[in-house]
């Protein structure tokens, strides 16, 4: 079995948010970690970040919607940290609206960030992981799956996530391979912030009105999904898979 020493991750949207913080975690595992997204120069910061505490890291722009881009991305980073065996979707867009004002281009965007996004990524990787046995694939959905007032597309996209990865474990089990979705609950993001923004309220009353509906009395931050990645993407966790782990400090959604 390959040691962590010498995996190599990639992880999508991480130049802020959830991503960095993912990709800082398994680069502190000791993974060497491909930080991709829209723009190359937006990932060099979360690169910088590795760098610094000692890890190894790549900036690589792409955009995961589209085949060319990721077909290159995931080549490079083949070429420039060896053959990638865990890959996290973490890419995501919002565009909220209620479903009568939603526009057809708010539609397709969030699903081919998303869906498309995985995918593509996704199906780029897996050769990889397959040729060597061992692979560790991990998709962000989110508590949003379960339906979310305008956001129609996001909760339509994030739900896609859950049957998309278990359809992936069942396809690529037998190669060694595993695939798990996280579904995080409330983080304090930069996309939350939007969120608080669009419905007009104050960020800090938005954290603690939600934070008072948590039954571990306090909202997530990007670590608390970072350590639950590191977990699934280890050794240690080869018999679960197709699983969606709500990560949402609670029982409930």
């Amino acid at each position: 079995m390959t040691s962590s020493a010498s995996r190599v991750a990639i992880v999508t949207g991480a130049a802020r948010g959830i991503g960095a913080a993912t990709a800082r975690r398994l680069a502190a595992d000791g993974l060497a970690v491909a930080v991709l997204d829209l723009e190359e120069a937006a990932a060099k910061t979360t690169v910088d970040a590795i760098v610094a505490d000692g890890g190894s890291a790549i900036a690589v722009g792409a955009d995961v919607g589209d085949t060319d881009q990721v077909a290159a991305a995931v080549a490079r980073v083949a070429a420039d940290l060896g053959a990638p065996t865990v890959l996290v979707n973490n890419a995501g867009v919002t565009r909220d609206n209620l479903l009568f004002k939603m526009a057809d281009a708010d539609w397709d965007t969030v699903m081919r960030v998303h869906l498309r996004g995985a995918f593509l990524m996704t199906r780029a990787a897996q050769k990889h992981m397959t040729e060597a046995g061992f692979g560790r694939i991990v998709n962000l959905s989110s508590t949003s799956a379960l339906g979310s007032r305008g956001q129609v597309n996001y909760s339509a996209a994030k739900a896609g996530l859950q049957g998309f990865t278990k359809t992936v474990a069942i396809e690529l089990g037998k190669f060694g391979v595993t695939c798990n979705a996280i579904a995080p609950g409330f983080i304090a993001t930069e996309m939350t912030q939007g969120t608080a923004e669009r419905l007009g309220v104050p960020w800090e009353e938005y954290v603690k009105a939600s934070a008072a509906k948590i039954p571990v009395a306090r909202v997530g931050v990007p670590d608390d999904i970072a350590h639950t990645v590191s977990f699934l993407v280890s050794e240690g966790a080869g018999f679960v898979s197709g699983q969606v782990i709500y990560v949402a400090g609670g029982p409930k959604a």
